[in-house]
């Protein structure tokens, strides 16, 4: 282990964590952990050599993430949803980060990289909401160090675990490395296979913006539910016409306020209008008839030709 800390120690948490900042499904901690403890063995000192380490782990972080900050000042929604079709959970994904930006601001990403999914989002998520480039540089490379400083520091504190770890995985060989990659593999595979199950029971029903127009038209608008959050809808401050802000976690004033036997749509700033889905499904299971997903939510609505009001406007 200690061949490899002093070789390619900081090139391979250089490169793990640029890859990691850019998106790549690469663990960068572990590596951090690992640099950590070998460091934490060498005879000499090792603060100068972990503050050195430290000082390329926040460099890779904000190379890879000023990458995605301008991406979302430049695409915005665009960027957010096709990170979040890479996430496991993009049933989370888009609503937590919206949630977590519109309450701290561009101050989340001093503790965005600890909160799974929330990493992925937040950075893009600042840069579609305009956030100043000082302002991000700060915040994120707090986070960025904090995150760091915690690999290594862990690698510090149980190094002689770790080095026992390592031996003991070298005895066992090319199996051990082959184990750890078939557990990983299985358990990507368990998560990709209960998203698809999930979405495919969520996508039995949805309305097409075209029918909903027809609806306008002919005087018999549904009950029309925008269920963004407000930091997303700072970045998108435009609703469909007669639309209704309401918050899923909060279904008790919608069950007291609306009929039953309406119909009501939902539309949604997540890929695959999967928030809609969930809240549909909430609602059908309160005892509402008729409730349905706007498939594509504003987006598919205003490439459509429709209509759009700003808020407040």
């Amino acid at each position: 282990m200690q061949d490899v800390v002093d070789k390619y120690g900081v090139l391979l948490v250089f490169a793990n964590v640029l890859a990691l900042s850019l998106g790549l499904p690469v663990p960068a901690m572990p590596t951090l952990v690992l640099v950590g403890a070998g460091l934490a063995l060498q005879p000499e000192a090792t603060w100068l050599p972990l503050l050195g380490v430290l000082a390329v782990s926040v460099a890779a972080s904000l190379i890879g993430d000023s990458v995605w900050f301008y991406a979302g000042r430049r695409y915005g929604n665009r960027t957010l949803q096709s990170l979040c079709r890479l996430s496991l959970s993009r049933d989370t994904c888009m609503k937590h980060t919206e949630r977590f930006y519109g309450r701290f601001g561009i101050r989340v990403l001093s503790v965005a990289k600890f909160i799974p999914g929330l990493s992925m989002v937040s950075v893009p998520m600042a840069g579609a909401m305009q956030a100043r480039l000082p302002s991000f540089l700060r915040y994120d490379a707090l986070g960025a160090a904090l995150w760091a400083a915690l690999g290594l520091g862990l690698g510090v504190a149980f190094s002689r675990q770790v080095e026992t770890v390592i031996d003991t995985l070298s005895q066992l060989g090319t199996g051990a490395g082959v184990l750890v990659g078939v557990a990983l593999a299985a358990y990507v595979g368990w998560r990709w296979w209960r998203r698809r199950t999930l979405l495919a029971a969520l996508e039995a029903a949805r309305i097409e913006p075209s029918e909903l127009e027809a609806l306008r038209l002919a005087g018999q608008p549904p009950v029309l539910f925008d269920i963004r959050a407000p930091g997303f809808r700072d970045v998108d401050p435009y609703v469909i016409p007669g639309a209704v802000f309401a918050d899923e976690r909060e279904l008790g004033g919608i069950l007291a306020t609306y009929p039953r036997d309406g119909k009501v749509v939902i539309y949604c700033a997540c890929p695959d209008e999967v928030s809609a889905a969930w809240m549909a499904a909430k609602l059908r299971k309160a005892g509402f008839r008729d409730v349905l997903p706007l498939r594509g939510g504003i987006d598919a609505w205003r490439g459509a030709g429709y209509g759009v009001e700003r808020i407040g406007g």
